[in-house]
């Protein structure tokens, strides 16, 4: 395709992208009534098109449509109230809270001590979660006050580690921070634009393509879950980010692994599912390291530090990420001693994790108690593996892995749950991972109408069919090094793009529920990009 022609194509796609959030965000522009889960579905199709387009584009025009295609889509996203989630008016009353020099975690939002603080914005008639007299006359003990409030679940505490709370805080100083969703929606957009730059820099520290950072700035679920719904994740992912990156860098500096450590235990008191990169990162790397093109063992690379030094390095990360979580809570412990656990085991009770029916695909075969050790054995297998073969340089690989199988042992119903993996598969480049992403979307919209699965099954199809997807992928670029490997030479140059395109299919597949296509070769955005590359990219326009 003629370079101009590609560029033009790209940014036609973006638009088409950008409105497709429109019309999932403001239901009003929307005259058909076409459920979210279609124009969602649509938007993936549009995102993931361009992130083909791109892959040939010269580097320095690909980081500029990165950019303002990233900051597009995100205003689009912040220009109307959160559609997909309320979780925001929790943020919006914890920062409130703290505001008034009282703890978070002290009193549940519905609470008598925290009657004057209520406002019109989150308190109001008509407003979704009510308190009623009779919730109140069952739990006397709770001292609650009856009212309707915009805050999920009023009558009880707050989940949100202290970082987090923090965060809210900040937010609550801003203009109308406690008056309107739009200056936490906009300031989360914000955390994920700084995620992409951020992502843009490290990659080309890294040596990788940087285009990679489009699958991280143009993503749907970033969109959505950022401007829009303004999840805390996108903070912790950003955290996260950042700890991967400056730990890949290390290479044994005790300044960096500290580093690294405490942006890692920082990442884990905003939200806790940075928590499942900690194999990746204390990774041993037993494993003989393989050239990114064959896959094949080199001794070319830099060579890995002696097993006295990773023994070094896993003791001062673990040390700095453990000290920066206990210091962030010391305060709230001391204010109001074990209630800074929240609403965590209410929660995983009210989602059906502690008697064993959350558990989609294991529930295919496993219910009850048997499920709970059976998710608990697979997710401990993969932990294992990872800490013992994942690659220390690149502990994003060792975290997806992770990531993705607690995805598919958890099958939660909350999409932004794959916000984590996003920014990983960014970082790795195998685009075929983003289906766990896409199929989260399905999960959490089982009503369908006459295309309702049986609800035993929802979950497992819509995180089953990602780890199809994924397995596809990897025996077919299993396939294609090894033929490369037997010819004694690198793959066809066309064979990322073929492979590329499959990802690209499996996901827009995953996305509107249908079944994946095949996946016929290396991904363009598996390998880092070399000198030569960089300068034929540049060259191309």
């Amino acid at each position: 395709m003629n370079a101009k022609l590609r560029v033009a194509a790209t940014c036609l796609l973006l638009a088409v992208l950008g409105g497709l959030v429109l019309l999932v965000v403001h239901p009003s522009l929307n005259p058909a009534h076409v459920r979210p889960l279609p124009l969602i579905a649509m938007a993936w199709i549009a995102f993931l098109a361009a992130a083909w387009l791109l892959r040939e584009m010269r580097v320095r025009t690909a980081v500029a449509l990165i950019l303002l295609g990233g900051i597009a889509i995100q205003v689009a996203a912040v220009s109307a109230p959160p559609q997909g989630s309320d979780d925001l008016y929790r943020y919006i009353w914890d920062g409130r809270v703290q505001a008034a020099g009282i703890d978070p975690y002290a009193y549940v939002p519905a609470a008598r001590q925290l009657t004057g603080l209520r406002n019109e914005f989150l308190w109001h008639p008509g407003a979704d979660h009510c308190v009623s007299r009779a919730e109140v006359s069952e739990h006397p003990a709770a001292d609650l006050v009856t009212g309707c409030t915009m805050i999920n679940r009023p009558a009880v505490p707050t989940i949100y580690p202290p970082v987090a709370e923090a965060y809210f805080l900040g937010v609550h100083y801003l203009p109308a921070g406690s008056d309107s969703s739009t200056p936490i929606q906009a300031t989360t957009a914000l955390v994920a634009v700084l995620t992409t730059v951020l992502l843009l820099l490290g990659l080309g520290r890294l040596g990788r393509d940087v285009r990679m950072a489009a699958l991280w700035a143009w993503c749907p679920t970033v969109a959505l879950e950022a401007g829009n719904n303004a999840h805390v994740d996108v903070v912790a992912v950003g955290i996260a980010a950042a700890a991967l990156l400056v730990l890949a860098t290390a290479r044994g500096r005790m300044r960096r692994n500290v580093l690294g450590g405490v942006l890692l235990g920082l990442a884990i008191a905003t939200k806790v599912t940075p928590a499942l990169a900690v194999p990746a990162v204390l990774a041993r790397g037993d494993a003989p390291a393989r050239s990114p093109r064959s896959g094949m063992a080199r001794g070319d690379g830099p060579p890995r530090p002696p097993r006295g030094a990773m023994r070094h390095r896993w003791m001062t990360v673990a040390l700095a990420a453990g000290s920066a979580f206990t210091v962030v809570y010391i305060p709230h412990v001391l204010a109001v001693g074990g209630k800074v656990i929240g609403f965590l085991p209410g929660y995983l009770q009210q989602e059906g994790y502690t008697n064993g029916t959350r558990f989609g695909i294991i529930g295919l075969v496993f219910t009850g108690k048997a499920a709970i050790a059976m998710a608990v054995l697979v997710l401990a297998a993969v932990a294992l593996a990872v800490l013992r073969y994942s690659d220390p340089d690149r502990p994003w690989q060792g975290a997806l892995i992770m990531t993705a199988a607690a995805l598919a042992v958890t099958t939660p119903r909350y999409q932004w749950y794959a916000l984590l993996l996003v920014m990983l598969v960014a970082l790795d480049g195998r685009p075929e991972w983003l289906a766990f992403a896409a199929g989260a979307y399905y999960a959490a919209e089982p009503s369908l109408g006459r295309y309702t699965i049986p609800n035993r099954i929802h979950d497992a199809v819509a995180y089953g069919v990602p780890v199809v997807v994924v397995a596809v992928g990897w025996f077919v670029r299993e396939l294609v090094r090894r033929r490369g490997a037997g010819l004694g030479s690198a793959p066809a140059p066309g064979s990322a793009a073929v492979a590329f395109g499959a990802a690209v299919a499996s996901g827009a597949a995953v996305a509107s529920g249908a079944a994946p296509a095949p996946v016929a070769a290396s991904s363009a955005f598996a390998a880092p990009i070399t000198a030569g590359e960089a300068r034929a990219g540049e060259a191309r326009v």
